[in-house]
């Protein structure tokens, strides 16, 4: 294996921990469920992302041919979690999950 394909595997592999870690400290911070699923919804879809493209990059490089498998694997997480997360947002807002006080733009409430 080459010395930059294992340089542009260990980045891949870095930003995508460091996204996955930000994503669990805003699930874990974050004071009421809009913003906990916002967080980590846009921050692990990222790092997963990286991780899945750091996959591909190892074995395209060491074995023969593109992973196709890891590739369809991240086009499934990048259409299904902002629609998974948009629909557990509805579902909230049709229940009547309160935001936390001071939050702005709270269109369904006039």
């Amino acid at each position: 294996m080459s010395e930059i394909a294992e340089y542009v595997i260990a980045a891949l592999l870095l930003i995508g921990g460091g996204f996955t870690l930000i994503g669990a400290i805003g699930l874990a911070r974050l004071p009421d469920f809009f913003t906990r699923l916002h967080g980590p919804t846009k921050a692990t879809t990222v790092g997963v992302g990286a991780i899945m493209l750091a996959s591909v990059v190892y074995f395209s490089v060491s074995h023969d041919g593109i992973g196709i498998s890891e590739i369809l694997i991240t086009v499934f997480l990048f259409m299904t979690a902002p629609v998974s997360a948009n629909i557990l947002a509805k579902a909230a807002m049709h229940i009547g999950v309160k935001p936390m006080d001071g939050t702005r733009g709270n269109p369904w409430e006039q």
